[in-house]
């Protein structure tokens, strides 16, 4: 592609940059754009994916047809097969008429699917039926329909890592995928970073009628180190802030950092410690649990010994007896008190003894064996603690 033809569609679409990869993802989507291959745009969040379909719509002897741009994350999964490929009158509740859905007034022209990675099976499926034979059927339908529709998707998620967990299917994707096309992210794309910067603050200016903001070259350099985790989308929020929030309009590094992260490295919007998955330790989360479920019989035995006393109140109102009865009559519930007293389900498969037992040795443990500490950590008492611990033959700890 001519330099003046890339020159003539980055204005036209108010793209700024000239990285070579960027440069690349445009001169991909003009050679595709003539066909009806289906275009795969893969890219972090915020580096602009949603532009390219846009280009390929155009530039395609499908460009007077209708364009619909869809995010397949936001639709709920009750309604995703109604919106995509329509529903017949009473198919469902609050379907009061037809509808023809994406698919099907989309027909001679184009479909961007966003987020195509959070589709639900079910829906992929539809899906690559509509992209291998152009038929589809609508919810609630029992003939077929035929549409003729472009399809370009965009997704920021590992489709490899979705395919071996199985949330997204293999033939799909390699469906979708015929062009690939790679959106490089913000960080990758050197000195177009303070081009948009300026591009933006530039914006903010003729929008709001006040001076433009300018980098200082230490702003600048800044800038151009920063990781920036969420893309142009980021940097436009970053610059609209400086723009109208600071009362200097020559941006020093000084100033920069009080809207940046001062970890200028980093790729997390916020600062994070992060480990591997092989160094993960799932101990805490076991003995959260385990407090969990101690709590829960906690709770279980303070309703069981409610209940008995209701009871026995009820029956000592009901059944008061005009003539005392024999004396054998009034010896005590012992069994019905003793399960009051503590409930445990015979035979309990989660063996709550041990797990209480276990969660006091790692809370002693974790204390240097500070009782009063680890008493606090369990939320008991210094004497519950105490108790505890005898019961479980834990004294010397």
């Amino acid at each position: 592609m001519k330099v003046s033809e890339l020159q003539d569609i980055k204005q036209r679409y108010k793209i700024v940059g000239n990285c070579a990869s960027l440069n690349h993802a445009l001169d991909v989507a003009l050679q595709v754009a003539p066909t009806d291959l289906s275009v795969l745009i893969v890219g972090e969040s915020g580096v602009g994916k949603e532009v390219i379909p846009r280009v390929i719509h155009d530039s395609s002897p499908r460009r007077r047809g209708k364009y619909f741009a869809i995010n397949c994350g936001s639709i709920p999964e009750g309604t995703i097969d109604s919106e995509l490929f329509g529903h017949v009158k009473g198919s469902f509740t609050g379907a009061i008429g037809d509808s023809p859905g994406y698919f099907g007034a989309a027909d001679k022209g184009t479909l961007f699917l966003d987020e195509v990675g959070e589709l639900p099976l079910a829906t992929q499926a539809r899906l690559l039926r509509v992209l291998e034979t152009g038929e589809y059927i609508p919810v609630g339908a029992t003939d077929v329909r035929k549409t003729d529709v472009r399809v370009v998707a965009a997704t920021n998620v590992n489709m490899q890592r979705a395919i071996s967990e199985g949330r997204f299917r293999e033939d799909l994707y390699y469906r979708l995928n015929s062009i690939p096309i790679h959106m490089p992210p913000l960080r990758e794309r050197g000195d177009d970073i303070p081009l948009l910067f300026r591009f933006f603050a530039m914006q903010m200016a003729e929008k709001y009628k006040m001076e433009k903001v300018v980098l200082t070259d230490g702003a600048r350099t800044m800038l151009m180190k920063y990781k920036w985790p969420g893309n142009i989308r980021q940097l436009k929020n970053v610059t609209e802030q400086i723009s109208i929030l600071s009362p200097q309009r020559e941006i020093t590094p000084e100033v920069l950092s009080e809207f940046i992260p001062q970890d200028l490295e980093t790729t997390q919007l916020v600062s994070m410690t992060h480990s591997g998955d092989s160094d993960h330790s799932f101990e805490s989360e076991r003995e959260i649990l385990y407090k969990i479920l101690y709590e829960l019989r906690g709770h279980v035995n303070e309703l069981t010994q409610e209940i008995a006393e209701l009871k026995k109140k009820l029956n000592a109102t009901a059944n008061t007896p005009a003539v005392a009865p024999p004396a054998q009559n009034y010896l005590p519930r012992v069994t019905e008190d003793a399960e009051a007293e503590e409930y445990v389900e015979p035979n309990n498969s989660l063996n709550l003894e041990a797990i209480e037992k276990q969660m006091l040795i790692k809370a002693l443990e974790r204390n240097n064996g500070n009782r009063k500490k680890a008493a606090e950590e369990l939320g008991y008492s210094d004497r519950t603690l105490y108790r505890r611990l005898k019961q479980y033959g834990l004294e010397d700890y």
